[in-house]
């Protein structure tokens, strides 16, 4: 199972810019690592913006669920994190589908 993911991080005034970047090289080790291990297929930063997407694949929505939890960011400040998760599906599976309803 695909999904796209899009996490956007806010934070308080409590934390500090330097708090927060530590938070989020912990979270980008964890990522990267993620990402060696397949389950993350890629990552993006929207540029001057606090969001990361990423496409992942994992085996239920059970799973999906259990990793955000695991998250580091998630976490230290989980209470700051919004994810919004679409299901996606590979464009040649949906092409093969539109081809065969022509057909």
């Amino acid at each position: 199972m695909l999904f796209h993911l899009e996490f956007t991080v806010e934070y308080s005034a409590q934390m500090s810019q330097q708090d927060l970047f530590k938070v989020w090289a912990e979270e980008a080790d964890a990522a990267l690592g993620a990402k060696e291990a397949g389950v993350v297929v890629d990552l993006w930063k929207a540029v001057a913006q606090r969001k990361v997407f990423a496409i992942v694949k994992v085996e239920s929505f059970d799973m999906l669920d259990q990793i955000s939890f695991d998250l580091p960011i998630m976490k230290l400040m989980g209470q700051h994190v919004d994810i919004k998760v679409t299901p996606i599906r590979p464009y040649e599976s949906f092409a093969k589908d539109v081809s065969e309803r022509l057909s």
